[in-house]
């Protein structure tokens, strides 16, 4: 399994930084770029039509590329109808949706700027459908289908993090009902923002450096946050309720060997109520010999540590759930992808460098998409991007009845 080689489902003309999945128009949203050197390397988001060919493969044809001038969005998250997007300091809001080609052009006519709360609200771009059209190949092309047009529109930025060195946005999330939006980044500040409004609710210092991820549970009782100073934190509102301790069941590892690097809450199938979060562990320095990196399940609820294992030597650069809960995913920065089984955090899915390089986001496709059934009799199918400019889908077959985990 670890020598199989996985084709390419898209090939952006920019390294490829973020992935997400619009389960309301079936659209999968990529971003990335160049920043701002002048080296002819574009930035940009571009929207992919994703169709399940037979009853197992996938194809990606680019319906619309949404130019983001000298800024790379180095991630986002997608919201109904909004991307809120990191660039540099910054997180800029994008409205987005599908649209005739009469709407399309309407809507590139709107964009007065207006002040709304403490966040700038930016003009639309003449953002045409279908204008910077950039086939997988890189080269300009037409609509493969032009009755599917997206129209996007530049709303709203806000500041997300003033490092004065070099201010750069690390994590973006939109909370569960979408009436939170909350970033980290390079100086330790979590900062959170009532949406749509986008008054400035809480902004405060979370972790010594830099914020690493950050999630929170459904009705917004637990905001988990990760940084690069060994610690994951669980807090109330701007209060710190509790640090998670991972390492206190492992005698043998030393607290300041291994650092956090990620962490997601997720859904336990079949059971409505029960609630889960998970963090990746991986060492704080690179020794000849790689010691493994860690997965840690906790209880959602009383946040304490319910299984760890271990998850290979090659060190995990992004973590993603299931909706259901019932798989994660992680992606290396060496390239290789993995697929595990969250009740028993056992690896059910392996390749060994399938990007050529660190893979930097990744997203599972939903249940269903547009109320349709997108993964086939495939169990589970997991996107993934990379700096190579790559995007990748992985799939594990339907098992049989027998070979069925019960959770």
């Amino acid at each position: 399994m670890g020598k199989k080689k996985v084709p390419d489902l898209y090939r952006a003309p920019f390294p490829l930084y973020s992935v997400k999945v619009d389960p309301d128009t079936g659209l999968v949203i990529i971003a990335g770029g160049g920043g701002a050197s002048k080296t002819g390397i574009k930035n940009a988001v571009h929207f992919l039509d994703l169709q399940l060919v037979g009853e197992y493969q996938h194809s990606a044809s680019l319906l619309h590329s949404h130019d983001t001038d000298t800024r790379a969005t180095m991630n986002m998250a997608v919201g109904k109808g909004v991307i809120a997007a990191g660039q540099d300091g910054t997180c800029c809001l994008m409205q987005f949706k599908q649209c005739t080609q009469k709407e399309a052009k309407d809507a590139n006519k709107d964009g007065k700027s207006k002040q709304q709360g403490n966040a700038r609200l930016r003009a639309g771009k003449g953002d045409k459908c279908g204008q910077d059209g950039v086939t997988p190949s890189g080269n300009m092309s037409d609509m493969k289908d032009e009755t599917i047009h997206i129209s996007v529109t530049a709303s709203a930025e806000v500041q997300s993090d003033l490092n004065p060195q070099d201010p750069l946005q690390k994590v973006v999330r939109f909370s569960p009902d979408q009436s939170l939006l909350l970033t980290g980044g390079t100086d330790g500040h979590i900062r959170v923002w009532e949406f749509p409004s986008l008054k400035k609710k809480f902004d405060f210092k979370a972790h010594e450096g830099e914020i690493e991820d950050l999630d929170i549970s459904p009705g917004n009782k637990h905001l988990v946050t990760v940084g690069r100073d060994f610690a994951c934190s669980v807090w109330s509102g701007n209060q710190l309720s509790m640090s998670l301790k991972w390492h206190e069941t492992m005698s043998q590892i030393d607290e300041k060997t291994y650092r956090y690097l990620a962490c997601r809450f997720g859904k336990v199938e079949d059971q409505k109520d029960a609630l889960r979060l998970y963090t990746v562990q991986i060492p704080h320095k690179r020794d000849r010999k790689p010691p493994p990196c860690y997965l840690t399940k906790w209880d959602g609820r009383s946040l304490l540590a319910m299984l760890t294992a271990p998850c290979g030597t090659e060190v995990i650069s992004s973590l993603a759930v299931s909706d259901s809960g019932t798989f994660l995913g992680l992606g290396t920065v060496t390239g290789s992808v993995a697929i595990y089984i969250a009740f028993s955090l056992q690896r059910l899915y392996y390749v060994h460098e399938s990007h050529g390089i660190v893979v930097t986001d990744l997203a599972f496709l939903p249940h269903s998409m547009k109320g349709k059934n997108i993964k086939g009799n495939n169990e589970t199918a997991l996107l993934s991007v990379a700096v190579d400019s790559r995007c990748q889908l992985h799939r594990v077959a339907r098992r049989s009845k027998s070979c069925i985990i019960i959770y």
